[in-house]
């Protein structure tokens, strides 16, 4: 239960500053499939490119049956992951090789894939030789994307904000974990700023909020604005001080001008009892909030005027997660119905690109 400070403010804002749903707008989608009771891949792909305007989507293995539905499909391009516990074996071309000509080759090019996404939130695991084999990795399946003739695909790895130092309050001060930033970070910026792909982050205000942040991080800033002690800008939302944290740290190594993409981000609609801030309004708030921020243009303080491609988590609630929250954060139930409105749907006119 939500202390009596925040509840009324967070009723009071959702209806004046959700995104209002008499507009449509584009969005990446995380399409996970841990559940028992989701709908076949080409029933899901046939919905998403029919009834909404989803034009991105995320996977996170490279499910052949996934694959095959989205051939011949246009306008929504697919990220496909890595599993981790691949990542020391595709360090070595000719497995990137053989990799690539059993997963990816037999589905191109009618299959639209945009991005390789090689483990996701390896640094995270601290497990040294995963952490160690990452960049290899992604430089191995890039070579053999070339030397498979393959152009159009790029390779990126997802990160955790745990990738920032415990310092990095306010963004300004952003950077990396210590003794991360030149041994891991400047190599793997470096490949980025080579291939012009882009890093990937999983910026999760969902965890980072306290009970006198929770409308920040739901973009519902009227109570709540963060300056900047030394840029003096002032952060209306935590999704912005969180990216901006991102980009000074990479910045501060000497690549601020590397693309980022958001693979993931969302809130969840249920929880555990008395679980604070979790619920239809919340998640409603927020991603609904997020989409409308994203596509607006505006960017962030230290980023203006962009648009950054990013993934909600996720397309469908998924009942074999391991908690409550964990498995309500779908924006649509397993029957294709919306468990809240986003504004995404096709019976929205007007579309916001």
């Amino acid at each position: 239960m939500l202390g009596s400070e925040v509840v009324p403010q967070l009723l009071f804002l959702i209806p004046t500053l959700i995104l209002p749903f008499s507009a449509a707008y584009h969005v990446g989608v995380n399409y996970g499939t841990v559940a028992n009771n989701l709908p076949p891949p080409h029933q899901v792909v046939n919905f998403i490119k029919t009834k909404t305007n989803i034009n991105h989507v995320k996977i996170f293995d490279t499910n052949p049956d996934i694959l095959a539905a989205f051939s011949g499909i246009t306008g929504i391009s697919l990220t496909v992951t890595i599993p981790n516990s691949d990542i020391v074996s595709l360090s070595k071309l000719p497995n990137a090789r053989s990799w690539l000509s059993g997963h990816i080759l037999p589905f191109l090019p009618t299959t639209s894939i945009r991005y390789i996404a090689v483990g996701n939130e390896v640094i995270a695991t601290s497990d040294k030789t995963l952490i160690t084999h990452l960049l290899p990795a992604m430089e191995a399946l890039t070579l053999a994307l070339h030397l498979a003739n393959v152009t159009g695909i790029l390779v990126s790895t997802p990160h955790s904000l745990g990738i920032l130092s415990g310092s990095s309050e306010p963004p300004s001060s952003g950077k990396f974990r210590k003794g991360y930033d030149k041994a891991i970070f400047i190599p793997i910026l470096e490949f980025h700023n080579r291939t012009k792909s882009p890093f990937m982050v999983n910026p999760y205000p969902y965890f980072g909020f306290g009970p006198e942040t929770l409308n920040y991080a739901l973009f519902n800033s009227n109570d709540y604005v963060f300056v900047d002690p030394v840029t003096k800008m002032n952060y209306t939302n935590m999704f912005d001080a969180q990216l901006d944290a991102v980009y000074s740290a990479m910045k501060r190594v000497g690549y601020g001008d590397v693309d980022i993409v958001v693979a993931e981000t969302g809130w969840p609609s249920a929880g555990e009892p008395n679980q604070t801030g979790v619920g239809l309004d919340y998640a409603a708030a927020y991603n609904g909030n997020l989409i409308k921020h994203v596509n607006s243009g505006k960017g962030t303080p230290l980023m203006p005027n962009r648009v950054f491609e990013t993934y909600i988590f996720s397309l469908f609630n998924e009942n074999l997660k391991s908690s409550v929250s964990e498995q309500n954060f779908g924006l649509f139930k397993p029957d294709f119905t919306q468990v809240y409105d986003v504004g995404i749907m096709k019976t929205n006119k007007v579309r916001f690109d």
